[in-house]
Formats: structure tokens, C-alpha cells, sequence
């Protein structure tokens, strides 16, 4: 059994580390010296279910009640993960006991809210307790996660099988996170990274050389022979030059400030924040150079500084460091491999990845991390380390089927889905442009950046994820499908 002793302080933001005594079942401890049991560190963070995956029918009415409530989630789990970090002297058991305690009341309310007008979720009712996960175990089951296979577990929704994905995606040779020969743990003046308190680890790292090429299939492989479409439709809309920030998430929690609880960097529509509805984003300026109204969005990527600036989403959020601007962002909507593709909907709504998905599990994942120059070696779930001269590159490559009927869902994930490899879509659902969102930084040399994230997802790689609402005018969408569907390349 294990014997948890008080919280051990690490700094702001900083890992829940308790000294513990590993028993085997003679009771016998496992190391001793001079017969005193040796104890050893182990750091956790928080794992919740995920009660806006498991949403469903969520009535107008019941929307901003269910919206509050997921913030207020987000951020009793926050408290609670600060809580264990602070120096509080709480034990394990009591910050969970008491973060139980305000989730059944909270889910309480959201399930209120939505009887009004739709079927009871009492299942959700059953999502309260939390627990705390090792930080050294992996965001898939069994911590067995590992760098993204395109044969296996690429697509959402089907069967992952991690092992062979470990053998197609694993790296090869060196230790994760070393560069031309350097120590992984080494910054370029000799000195021992020890990683950021709260996260990234030195072991979210790799070498992007060391890692084997996996890229060569669909989503990232355009679509080519056969029936394929295979045209393309590029937007134009800047790097963020205006600095549109803000720490809201108008798809996932509308009408609630900071529902993001990290600071998301925008292109697109100018409108965008929490309280931007439908007709709000139809009237916005735009910084896309074609008239496209559409919203893009995603979390900041940061240096690791130290610059701590205390606002929502930044500093008081647990995500600390200069925000990075995009040196290049490239929107680019693709075809389907089986066939022509149908125009999306006005104001659909989709979000690919998942913010919580170190304690999710990866189903939803959907992060691609890479360098210019190496763009055939795909990392779900480590940071790349790239050589001299070569840019840090996020790929999203959103789901391409739509199942013809709503512009968003409950869990904002039903309505949409991947094709399989061979451009199929799920029963009920249609081929629709895909979108690639594609974005690549300059960043120093070394473990030096990190992803904006919820405080107890540790910045986690795996974690990346990206929004986008349709905006376009109709017009301009059937220009964009035309040009798909034609094989031509159009911007």
C-alpha cells in the first residue's frame, strides 16, 4: 500500500509531491537503510472526469447554466490544484473530499437546468469525485502513450492499438530531449534544467531527429488518385498581428469570462470572446484578405521565461512566459480521398484536440508537433526539439465529416467526425472540407517553450487543440468547395 505524508511545496503552480512508503503485500517495505524505510517522492496532479465530454441534449435554455457551471468545474479543480501546491499543509484526501463535495453541486445545478427542457443526465451525477494521477504516467491507458502512429489510434473515434503505435511512432537511438550530442537536461550554459514548476517536464522533449518518419498517410498525405478531391482553398488571415488574445472559449463556455483558463492567440474575425453570438460574428471585420469572416483559434505558445504576467489565462492561470508570435500561419481547406466534399454550414462550430486530454486519455487528442524541414515525423505527445535554423510547427488537422444536420452538439464533438483512411465517412455523415490549421515559431534553442494549458495538465504536449467557427459567406464557401472539388489550388 502507499502512505501519503503532507503536500510538498514546489512553487507556484508546481506539482503535488507527497513522500511515500512503498509496502509490498508481506508488509515488508521495500528499501531500507539500516533498518529505516526509505521513502520516495512521487508528484500527481488532478484527474476529473470530463463532464463536458459527456453532454449530450443541451436545451437554449440550459446553455448559459451549463456554461457557467463547466467554468466553475474548471476552476474548482484549479483551486483544488493549488491548493495541494501552496503549502497549505491539506492532505490528499481533504482537497478531494472537499473538490467532491462542490462538483456534485455544481453538476447538480447543470443537471437541473437541463431537465427543464430535455431528458435528466443523471449519469453525470455519477462524475463528482476526482483522483490524482502520477505525473510520470503517460496521457493514454496504462501511461503507454507515445509518439503519434499514422496506422494506428491517428483518427478520433477508432480503436487505438498503442503498441504498434509505439512501433511505428517510437523514438530511436539517443534519449528523449537530446539535441546534436547535448544532454537533454542541459540548457546551452552547462546549467541542469529541472523543468518548469507545474510543467513541461524535460521528458515532454525530443529530438526531432531521432524520431522515424510517420506521416506518410491521410490526414497529413492530401488527398490523390482515384476519386479524390484534390483541390485546395487558402485563407490569408495574418499571424495575430493585432493581438487578439483573451482566456474565453466561445464554443465550449459562451457567455463566461476566462472559460478557457489559458489565453488563446485568434486570426479572423475581429469579434471574437466569450459573449460573441452568431449575429455578432457575421457583422465583424476580419483579418483574412478575402472576406472570410471565420473564426480561428488556438492556446498561445509560450517561452519559458519566467515573465509572469497576471491576468486571467496568464499568471493567475498557471501559465507563465512570453507569449510567441506565429512566425507563418497557413489555413489551408483540403478534399476527401473517396470523393467530392459538400459545403460546410455557416457558424459550424469544431474543436480538434483536447485541453484536458493528459487526464482524459488520448481518444480525443489530436495535437501533431513537428519541425520545418521534418514535417513527415508527427509527435502527439512530446515537444520537438528542432536543429539550428529549423521553426517549431503545430499542425490541426480538423475532423472532415459532418453529419448534415447541427452546426454544434452538446460535447461540441457529435456533429462531427474523421473519415477513415480511405475518406469513408461514419454512417449518417458527409465529406466536407477538411481544414489544416498550420503554424510555425521561432523559439530558443533547447526545453524552452510550452503550450498554454488548465494548471493541472502539466503543459502537456498532448494537450494542444484547435477551434474554428465558419463565418464564411456563402458565396465564398461554394467557391471554396468548387475549387476542392475541381483539383484546383485557390487562395
Amino acid at each position: 500500500m502507499l502512505i501519503g505524508a503532507t503536500a510538498l511545496l514546489l512553487g507556484g503552480g508546481g506539482l503535488a509531491a507527497y513522500a511515500t512508503t512503498a509496502l509490498a503485500g508481506n508488509n515488508t517495505p521495500d528499501a531500507t537503510d539500516g533498518g529505516h524505510t526509505q521513502h520516495t517522492a512521487s508528484a500527481f496532479t488532478l484527474s476529473c472526469p470530463d463532464v463536458g465530454e459527456r453532454l449530450r441534449q443541451v436545451p437554449r435554455s440550459a446553455k448559459l447554466p451549463v456554461s457557467k457551471g463547466l467554468s466553475a468545474l474548471d476552476k474548482q479543480v484549479h483551486d483544488a490544484y493549488h491548493k495541494m501546491t501552496g503549502g497549505s499543509g491539506s492532505s490528499g484526501d481533504s482537497v478531494l473530499n472537499a473538490l467532491k463535495t462542490k462538483r456534485q453541486k455544481t453538476i447538480n445545478m447543470m443537471v437541473t437546468a437541463i431537465a427543464k427542457d430535455a431528458k435528466r443526465p443523471g449519469y453525470l451525477l455519477k462524475m463528482s469525485g476526482c483522483t490524482m494521477k502520477p505525473v510520470n504516467e503517460g496521457a493514454g491507458e496504462g501511461g503507454n502513450d507515445s509518439t503519434k502512429s499514422v496506422q494506428d489510434g491517428w483518427y478520433q473515434g477508432q480503436t487505438q492499438n498503442q503498441t504498434q503505435g509505439q512501433e511505428s511512432g517510437q523514438v530511436q537511438g539517443q534519449d528523449a530531449g537530446q539535441v546534436q550530442g547535448q544532454d537533454p537536461n542541459q540548457d546551452q550554459n552547462g546549467g541542469q534544467q529541472q523543468g518548469q514548476p507545474g510543467g513541461p517536464s524535460p521528458d515532454d522533449f525530443v529530438d526531432i531527429n531521432n524520431v522515424q518518419p510517420n506521416a506518410d498517410a491521410p490526414p497529413f498525405a492530401a488527398p490523390q488518385g482515384g476519386n479524390a478531391s484534390t483541390g485546395t482553398f487558402t485563407t490569408e488571415c495574418g499571424r495575430n498581428e493585432d493581438g487578439h488574445f483573451n482566456s474565453d472559449n466561445v464554443i465550449v463556455t459562451p457567455g463566461v469570462s476566462n472559460g478557457a483558463h489559458h489565453t488563446h492567440d485568434y486570426v479572423g474575425n475581429k469579434a471574437t470572446d466569450a459573449f460573441s453570438d452568431d449575429n455578432k460574428l457575421a457583422a465583424s471585420d476580419t483579418t483574412c484578405n478575402n472576406g472570410d469572416q471565420s473564426t480561428h483559434y488556438w492556446p498561445v505558445l509560450r517561452k519559458l521565461d519566467g515573465n509572469a504576467e497576471q491576468k486571467p489565462g496568464a499568471a493567475q492561470d498557471a501559465n507563465i512566459g512570453t507569449t510567441l508570435t506565429p512566425a507563418t500561419v497557413t489555413l489551408t481547406f483540403r478534399g476527401s480521398q473517396s470523393g467530392q466534399v459538400q459545403a460546410m454550414p455557416r457558424f459550424l462550430k469544431i474543436i480538434t484536440g483536447d485541453a484536458k486530454a493528459f487526464t482524459n486519455g488520448t481518444q480525443n487528442a489530436n495535437a501533431s508537433w513537428s519541425c520545418t524541414g521534418f514535417e513527415d515525423r508527427q509527435l502527439k505527445d512530446k515537444y520537438p526539439l528542432c536543429p539550428q535554423g529549423s521553426q517549431v510547427v503545430r499542425t490541426f488537422a480538423f475532423q472532415n465529416c459532418w453529419n448534415g444536420r447541427d452546426i454544434d452538439s452538446g460535447n461540441h464533438r457529435d456533429h462531427m467526425a474523421f473519415s477513415d483512411q480511405n475518406g469513408n465517412c461514419p454512417q449518417g455523415f458527409q465529406a466536407v472540407p477538411q481544414l489544416v490549421q498550420r503554424i510555425t515559431y521561432d523559439v530558443p534553442q533547447g526545453n524552452s517553450f510550452a503550450v498554454d494549458s488548465f494548471p493541472e495538465q502539466l503543459h502537456k504536449p498532448v494537450t494542444d487543440h484547435g477551434d474554428f467557427i465558419n463565418v464564411m459567406p456563402d458565396n465564398l464557401m461554394r467557391e471554396a468547395v468548387d475549387c476542392i472539388n475541381n483539383g484546383q489550388e485557390c487562395t
